[in-house]
């Protein structure tokens, strides 16, 4: 029988690591120890946690069941290969990354990924959030499962190739959503409009998506071919001609994806 992954080791303190790390403490998870490059945030997440903490990768708690690491893509090999535990799961977080950055340097190995946006400030209801999960064998994979389970019912095995996806995809809804977001804000604040008068806008569009499909729920004037339309909005961003090149990008793919229906 699986032994339980009862202590664990957070190598990471930035938004991920830190909601991953309350949700595992709420839940009764022990985290024995936060490490981060910097003081002050590995000194906090663990103050949070009841941990303790490093600055010095060299000083890590040799004998904990789970190591997550819970860094940026770009520094997460150079991490891995200057860890010097063996013993234990190592597994990260990231949703581009492959399980097998670890195979060189570990004998069990896997990923962890919540698909979700964190910040430090907000908490979030890990229960609604998806956590794909994946080992390099049976049993490691079972006991991710297992611990994933406990924050989430919603649990996924993936292989790279689909959590690569996952991850793009997430990336079109997500980020760049939230940047178009970011122009409507500061059109709107233009006209000393605010930003909330879109709420409703997005509510409704969020659930008809969900409801019908993204593809069903098209609207607006490029969907049904309204150039005067256009033609004014285009008008509007003259003084962004870089949203203005976002618009007309946009409105071309929606006229094409058209075409091709």
């Amino acid at each position: 029988m699986n032994q339980p992954l009862q202590h664990i080791v957070l190598i990471g303190a930035g938004n991920l690591a830190t909601q991953l790390g309350l949700a595992l403490h709420r839940r009764g998870l022990h985290i024995v120890q936060v490490y981060s490059r910097t003081e002050q945030s590995a000194k906090t997440l663990a103050e949070q946690l009841n941990a303790e903490f490093t600055t010095n990768l060299a000083e890590l708690v040799p004998t904990a069941d789970l190591y997550i690491y819970a860094l940026k893509d770009d520094v997460l090999a150079e991490v891995i290969n200057t860890v010097s535990v063996t013993q234990g799961l190592h597994v990260h977080t990231a949703g581009s990354m492959p399980m097998t950055i670890f195979a060189e340097k570990q004998r069990n190995y896997g990923v962890l990924y919540p698909l979700q946006t964190f910040s430090k400030q907000k908490l979030v209801d890990f229960t609604e959030i998806p956590i794909f999960i994946s080992a390099n064998s049976t049993e490691n994979s079972d006991k991710l499962n297992v611990i994933s389970q406990k924050i989430t019912n919603k649990v996924f095995t993936t292989i790279d190739e689909q959590r690569e996806y996952i991850h793009l995809s997430g990336v079109f809804a997500c980020n760049f959503t939230n940047y178009l977001y970011a122009i409507a804000e500061k059109l709107l604040a233009e006209q000393n409009l605010p930003f909330d008068l879109l709420t409703p806008l997005i509510t409704e569009t969020l659930e008809k998506a969900n409801e019908l499909s993204p593809s069903k729920s098209q609207t607006g004037p490029a969907q049904r071919g309204d150039q005067v339309v256009i033609n004014k909005h285009m008008q509007l961003l003259e003084q962004h001609p870089e949203w203005q090149a976002i618009y007309k990008q946009l409105t071309q793919s929606i006229e094409q994806t058209k075409t091709i229906e």
